[in-house]
């Protein structure tokens, strides 16, 4: 396996609401306020237009040829420029399978548009047969190509009225799926300054898709029931040894037994 999962959390740019409204003289907590309020007004819902997203975490499960390590880019101060550089970076450096649930309606556009913004270069990610003659029937861009797997819409057959959340998923496997956090607490937690407690739920996040993913795998058939329990235990096993509270809290919310394992 060499696969890539991950998840990003994003809160208002609260930077380009002052230009878009012209909010110049409040705070970020009043522009985000305004911001949230113009797209209710809009759509009957706050969540925001995919552009006016800023990215605050990426977090990644690798799982590389001889390891699976989980963790979130760069340090708690990190730009999301540098965020965004890490991230491309490590496509460029290992060209691996992407896994999310939904990027392609959500992680990946806001992606090109903040590194649009940071002029950030990802050639091996936009490639798609130019240079190299193996994207240009399967690449990162192309909906029904196998470079990125968003679980949610091909699970859903890719039918609108056949996606779940991935929250509902988890729970439909008995994987622990979210843990005291929800995307809509980000911004408060931003504010708050709780960066980590961010980080740590996109790491959550990030694990629960993979577990899917492990099942994906299986049912396709390229996983066999053996090598499916041995991912498994290699999951634990990390999770067990890497000493941070919040694997501890997840893994001590994965069962034994049951739907987490197939049987």
């Amino acid at each position: 396996m060499h696969c890539f999962v991950f998840d990003i959390e994003t809160v208002p740019d609260v930077a380009y609401g002052r230009r878009l409204y012209g909010l110049s003289d409040l705070a970020d907590d009043q522009v985000a306020r305004i911001m949230f309020t113009q797209r209710r007004a809009e759509t009957g819902g706050e969540f925001l237009p995919l552009e006016q997203h800023r990215i605050v975490a990426i977090s990644v499960a690798f799982r590389t040829r001889d390891s699976l390590k989980v963790w979130s880019l760069g340090d708690r101060d990190a730009s999301e420029r540098e965020l965004i550089t890490r991230f491309f970076d490590g496509i460029e450096k290992h060209t691996p399978d992407l896994v999310t649930w939904n990027g392609g309606g959500f992680d990946l556009p806001v992606l090109h548009y903040r590194s649009l913004l940071h002029s950030v270069p990802a050639a091996r990610y936009w490639e798609t047969g130019d240079e190299d003659t193996a994207f240009r029937y399967n690449n990162y861009l192309s909906r029904f190509h196998w470079r990125h797997i968003d679980l949610m819409d091909v699970l859903s057959g890719f039918q609108g009225r056949g996606r779940a959340s991935l929250d509902d998923v988890a729970a439909l496997l008995g994987f622990p799926g979210k843990l005291g956090m929800r995307g809509a607490d980000v911004w408060s937690a931003f504010a708050a300054g709780r960066i980590e407690q961010i980080r740590n739920y996109c790491e959550t996040d990030v694990l629960n898709t993979y577990l899917i993913y492990l099942r994906f795998e299986l049912i396709r058939g390229r996983l066999s029931q053996a090598e499916h329990k041995a991912e498994i235990a290699r999951a634990r096993a990390y999770l067990a040894e890497a000493g941070k509270p919040h694997f501890a809290e997840f893994l001590a919310a994965w069962p034994e037994s049951g739907r987490t394992e197939a049987k």
